[in-house]
């Protein structure tokens, strides 16, 4: 099909309708002259914006059947194309039904009166309106069933019906400023009597050259009786009058009609410029003036009005169909519109000009014997109009209910939203069966509204946001400059386009805030639906490239510079260990993770296998996806990185350093403790766990160390009480005062209560210690008891001194084995046999994973200033007291470190063994990597019998204030 045929006389039949013929005299009744044009003008300049965004749409590439749906869909995604395509199909559906409603109301007030059920009550009409277009629906849907192809032979002679009615009303105007047509209009005083009560228009008749009382007197007298003591005060009091109802073009009547007059629902209509005495009229008799039926303004008339300049879709949901689409939709759309908004500007001059103003605003032609206001003007009679427009509401009534199931089919065959499914499916021939059961049940709510004016700006609502998204649409693809915008159509602008989306956004509040946010409120409820439960489709969305532009601006922002110590976060990288199968090895890794950023900041997981990347490439693959399904399951929402290197310790070094992009960097590292490294023969494991915390360290990065992870929580527990112990050693920054408030934000450690150790000894001030500690902490706004525990000098256990023996010969037998396998072995076996009778190891490990020390200088001893000074001066003495654990140095004797440990463990025992979690400072591993074993050795021995502990070291600077 060519443009004509194909774009241009559809949409000119979609626009053309209802409101045209039914509804436009009464709203220039209202709201005069200027203000309608205005209405016009705004509805029509916001279609003629969408219709420009529309073509550059439809332009760019094939549009298929789903016209609107599918331009919406692949430029800004599933979730606005499924929440746009269920708005422009619930608003062709309710269009349908408003079409009904109008051809029932034609049929009803102006075709065969007599054909009405119910009577003489005020819902009567609205009865009839529901019976009827009930019926009527019934009917239509039964021959969309039996076949689209009627349909479709029909829609050429329901579109001449419409022009034949359009002409006669041009042919009737221009008559009239000769022969304007006779419809006088009964006025009692200046109010507007209804004009089928009564034969003659005068209070007394001459019948025989006697005065009689007329039909008008014996409705506001009482019958047969010429005493006017018995009468209605107004009717006495004023004259009854006719005057012209059609003037015509000439008679100057458009100066009354400029200006609106909106009334109050049972509102008298009144001509201004008559004479009249005001008095009180019986109630009885107020049937007998033309009122009106409901409250106007002109809010409620651009509701109205605006269905009649919707249907400009009609063009591309026949892109399949054309000749040429990329040339003939936007030809074709923007001409029917400029068309039918020619023709609406000039009606609204043509019918202020030429029809009386109480004929206006009598909506259902009351003071002209019940006829049509339209027809009234319309040459050769008013019957072509009555006709034609029944004919043509039913036929534009028969296209709605054609296009809103396909409309609902197209959306349930993308699957985007899984309950619509069943939808997809029709008869044999592809018509959708299902999919007009549910518009016909959809179009019955509509006509059980039962008033055109009440489903107008309901599907006014619908149209305005579809083509809301249309202009989104247009305005996102061109200003993102995607590679793929190349649409033919060169005259449209991004600007246009937010200007339409803006006119959309503003009609739809003006029209009606209540209906606009209720619109809103059911595209964002799909919306979300479709973005939790709809499959996933790549489509090359917009929104999509939206994202990521946004996203890079995003990071070049946070180039500037480190975040300030106020928006300091963790930003964790989490070290996961893999099983053979790839199956991650201790998941509660990832549950900590989760608990602690609560969705919040960056969380990248990253792993490492060893091998090849050219072979390995598979496997990295499988892991990668193996990782996603675990943080799936744990919630945890990050990006994944698994890395092959060719040594495990030299990927860990490689994620350390190449993780993140720009300002979006992890700043702390999470990993496992080495299960079982006491008993392990192979030395690699946690020679790579000191060597990860060395790098750490070199990289200023914190590090996390949960030990015992298998007993953390999950996310399915609750605390509902116990503490979280803060054993604070050395100052870090902050990290072990943050990292409790960050994990009591999760509800599984929410009810905990939070307690602050710090160690004093002899020669401390313990009192002012506390003291100094309870204000900072009521400056960090943080709520936490505070302890400071006392430690004594005390001689050096056997104990510790057999530990110590066994360490060493441990470490000593271990450098020795550079024997033979079977050696090895056997060597191996005896270390542990003599090491089990005197351990009392700790009861569980974790994963593999390092840190390193920080500078020396960057570390201060808790709390006083007199400390730290104290710790500048006595740094190159051998420290003498338990924080010689927390600076390690090759020199001092590992009798001594081994008491601290000891010390300072039963210590943490005594005060913390039924804590939910204890916190505590990790000590950095010793610059000599003689003495690695000997350092987790250290490690084990402070973290002996506590179930859950996590070792915490800081990256080297500030990350919580006492500033706002």
């Amino acid at each position: 099909m060519g443009t004509l045929m194909g774009v241009y006389l559809p949409c000119l039949q979609n626009i053309f309708g209802v409101i045209l013929f039914l509804r436009l005299t009464w709203i220039v009744g209202m709201a005069g002259i200027i203000q309608s044009l205005l209405i016009v003008l705004m509805c029509c300049s916001c279609t003629m914006l969408t219709a420009i965004s529309m073509s550059a749409i439809a332009t760019n590439g094939v549009v298929p059947a789903g016209g609107a749906y599918f331009m919406i869909s692949r430029s800004l995604g599933p979730e606005f194309g499924g929440a746009v395509g269920l708005c422009f199909y619930l608003g062709t559906t309710f269009a349908s039904a408003m079409y009904i409603l109008g051809a029932i109301e034609i049929f009803l007030k102006y075709l065969v009166p007599q054909a009405a059920i119910f009577h003489a009550s005020d819902s009567a009409m609205l009865n009839n309106m529901r019976v009827y277009g009930s019926i009527c629906l019934s009917l239509m849907a039964v021959v969309v069933f039996v076949g689209v192809k009627y349909v479709n032979k029909l829609a050429s002679l329901f579109l001449a019906c419409v022009i034949i009615s359009i002409v006669s009303i041009y042919a009737g105007a221009m008559k009239s400023m000769t022969h304007p047509p006779e419809f006088p209009i009964c006025m009692l005083g200046n109010r507007t009597l209804v004009r089928d009560r009564f034969d003659v228009c005068a209070k007394t008749v001459i019948k025989g050259n006697i005065t009689v009382p007329s039909q008008l007197w014996d409705m506001f007298c009482l019958p047969g009786n010429m005493s006017s003591t018995q009468c209605d005060d107004y009717f006495i009091q004023n004259n009854v009058t006719e005057i012209q109802g059609i003037p015509g073009l000439g008679s100057g009547i458009i100066r009354e009609n400029l200006w609106s007059d909106y009334v109050q629902k049972g509102e008298i209509l009144e001509k201004a410029g008559l004479q009249s005495v005001d008095a009180h009229g019986a109630l009885e008799n107020f049937g007998m003036y033309v009122s009106a039926d409901i409250a106007t303004s002109f809010t409620l008339l651009v509701g109205i009005f605006f269905p009649s300049a919707t249907g400009i879709m009609a063009g591309s949901n026949r892109s399949g169909d054309l000749r040429d689409a990329q040339k003939s939709i936007p030809v074709g759309t923007i001409l029917a519109i400029t068309t039918t908004s020619l023709v609406y500007l000039t009606s609204v001059f043509l019918f202020g000009a030429c029809i009386e103003g109480v004929v206006l605003r009598d909506k259902f032609g009351d003071a002209v014997r019940n006829n049509l206001v339209v027809g009234t003007l319309s040459w050769p009679s008013p019957w072509v109009i009555v006709i034609g427009s029944f004919f043509s509401t039913v036929g534009a009534g028969l296209q709605s209910l054609t296009g809103a199931p396909r409309l609902l089919q197209a959306i349930a065959k993308d699957n985007i939203i899984p309950f619509l499914r069943v939808f997809g499916h029709g008869k044999a021939n592809g018509e959708p069966t299902w999919a007009l059961l549910l518009t016909g049940l959809i179009a019955e709510l509509g006509i059980l509204i039962a008033s055109l004016d009440m489903v107008a700006p309901i599907l006014s609502m619908f149209f305005l946001m579809c083509y809301l998204f249309v202009n989104l649409a247009c305005a996102v693809q061109t200003l993102l400059r995607t590679p793929n915008w190349r649409p033919r159509f060169k005259y449209y602008h991004w600007a246009l386009s937010f200007l339409g989306m803006s006119m959309c956004l503003a009609l739809m509040f003006i029209s009606s805030w209540y209906y606009a946010i209720v619109a809103m409120g059911i595209a964002g409820m799909i919306y979300k639906y479709i973005e939790y439960q709809g499959a996933e489709k790549e489509w090359g969305d917009g929104i999509r490239g939206l994202s990521l532009s946004a996203a890079r601006y995003a990071l070049l922002r946070l180039e500037a510079g480190p975040p300030h110590t106020k928006n300091w976060r963790p930003q964790l990288l989490v070290l996961l260990k893999l099983d053979e199968d790839l199956h991650v090895k201790y998941p509660r890794l990832l549950t900590f993770a989760s608990q602690l950023k609560a969705g919040k900041g960056l969380t990248i997981v990253g792993s490492v296998i060893q091998g090849n990347f050219l072979d390995s490439y598979g496997e990295m693959q499988a892991a990668e996806q193996a990782i996603k399904n675990m943080m799936e399951i744990e919630r945890v929402k990050g990006f994944c990185q698994v890395m092959v290197a060719s040594k495990v310790r030299e990927g860990i070094v490689h994620l350390i350093q190449s993780c993140g992009l720009g300002g979006m960097k992890h700043n702390t590292v999470v990993m496992g403790w080495p299960y079982g490294w006491r008993q392990s023969e192979d030395p690699r494991a946690w020679k790579t766990f000191i060597n990860t915390v060395r790098c750490t360290t070199a990289a200023h990065l914190a590090l996390m160390v949960p030990k015992n992870v298998s007993f953390y929580p999950s996310n399915h527990e609750r605390f509902t009480d116990g503490n979280i112990d803060v054993w604070w050693i050395v100052h870090d920054g902050g990290m072990l005062m943050l990292l409790p408030f960050l994990l009591k934000q999760h509800k599984v450690w929410r009810k905990c209560r939070m307690r602050i150790f710090t160690v004093a000894q002899m020669d401390d001030n313990s009192i002012q210690m506390k003291k100094d500690l309870a204000t900072f902490l009521y400056q960090l706004r943080i709520e936490a008891e505070v302890e400071v525990v006392e430690m004594h000098d005390s001689d050096i256990s056997a104990y510790t001194y057999e530990r110590t023996l066994m360490m060493e010969q441990r470490s000593q037998m271990l450098r020795q084995m550079r024997l033979s396998t079977a050696e090895r072995q056997r060597e191996a076996q005896l270390v542990k046999d003599r090491h089990s009778l005197v351990r009392m190891g700790s009861l569980y490990s974790d994963e593999e994973e390092e840190v390193v020390e920080a500078p020396p200088e960057k570390v201060q001893m808790t709390w006083t200033r007199e400390k730290c000074e104290a710790e500048r001066r006595n740094r190159n003495n051998a420290p003498e007291n338990f924080r010689e654990l927390m600076s390690l140095k090759p020199d001092q004797s590992n009798v001594r470190r081994m008491h601290t440990a000891v010390k300072l463990n039963e210590v943490i025992v005594n005060r913390s063994h039924d804590a939910r979690l204890v916190l505590l400072n990790m000590p950095g591993p010793p610059r000599n990597t003689d003495g690695d074993e000997n350092y987790m050795e250290f490690l084990e021995v402070l973290t002996e019998g506590l179930e859950r502990v996590l070792l915490v070291r800081g990256g080297g600077r500030e990350v919580i204030t006492i500033y706002s």
